[in-house]
């Protein structure tokens, strides 16, 4: 079973090529911080998350709309509509659905089916902690990408991720060997590893040398780019660096969540410039890696 749009991994390669960006921008929107005058109109969703794109499409290597800030405002429509709209007018930018779900058996199938179905993503971030069957669902649709937890970017994560096993490996360490191994199957396997810890994101890397990996944290969290890209990129293994708040609140007035941002399309072309210097950032940041 498959949607049809090709190998996300191949796609994630050429959109990383064709616009020369490691650059990820997530889509978390919160209609409290929108511009004047949609600010608190959860109906705009997909105006102000397509405006983000249509801003920002030659910029990027992926979009990562979280499913979450869609769903609490009943806008699942609006989240099908705005992956149409990236598949419409950046065909060659994969779309990963961060959904991380885990479940087994007949849910994960259902699972399985509304990220690459009803929203035609092209990859799902899932979370393994139920183990490979709850995963193995997601590998019947030939290409999808599965982008397993791993090293979180919160704090919390060390509750469990970096608790030793009786052999004395740590839980993300033995998650990235499987994910490098047993659980790569189709080849299209990735990794969620945070940009606020580089000694584990190296560390991940040296475990799963090719798999792509997702590294959320830089921005508004605090990472640090210069030390992700080193840690985590390699000429075989993409690295996926992404920021959501810092791009789409760009604006003046929307960043902190504070008072009405511009009245005009100018919160467009801050994106754009937030987005631009990222990537650019990225990019030394790749040179000297």
């Amino acid at each position: 079973m498959s949607p049809g749009r090709g190998s996300f991994r191949a796609r994630l390669l050429a959109a990383q090529a064709a616009h020369d960006s490691l650059l990820c921008v997530g889509l978390d929107p919160e209609p409290a911080r929108f511009p004047a005058p949609w600010q608190g109109d959860a109906a705009r969703i997909f105006d102000f998350c397509a405006g983000i794109v249509d801003a920002t499409r030659d910029l990027v290597c992926a979009y990562k709309p979280q499913i979450a800030y869609f769903a609490a405002q009943r806008a699942e429509d609006q989240l099908e509509r705005l992956i149409a709209h990236i598949h419409d007018v950046a065909p060659a930018v994969p779309v990963i659905l961060d959904a991380k779900r885990g479940d087994i058996g007949a849910t994960a199938e259902q699972y399985a089916r509304e990220a690459f179905v009803r929203y035609r993503a092209d990859a799902v971030t899932l979370s393994p902690f139920m183990g490979g069957d709850s995963i193995e669902p997601y590998m019947r649709y030939d290409g999808r990408g599965l982008i397993l937890l791993c090293r979180t970017s919160n704090p919390g994560g060390s509750d469990l991720q970096a608790q030793p096993l009786a052999g004395g490996e740590l839980l993300y360490e033995r998650i990235a060997r499987l994910a490098a191994g047993e659980w790569n199957r189709g080849g299209e396997t990735g990794l969620v590893v945070g940009a606020t810890y580089p000694d584990e994101l190296a560390r991940v890397r040296a475990l799963a040398p090719t798999l792509p990996l997702l590294v959320p944290g830089i921005g508004a969290q605090g990472g640090d780019a210069q030390a992700t890209v080193r840690a985590g990129w390699r000429a075989e293994g993409p690295v996926v660096v992404s920021s959501s708040r810092a791009v789409l609140y760009a604006a003046p007035g929307q960043v902190g969540g504070g008072a009405a941002a511009a009245r005009d399309s100018g919160w467009k072309d801050a994106a754009r410039v937030v987005a631009l210097a990222t990537r650019e950032q990225l990019r030394a940041a790749q040179a000297s890696a």
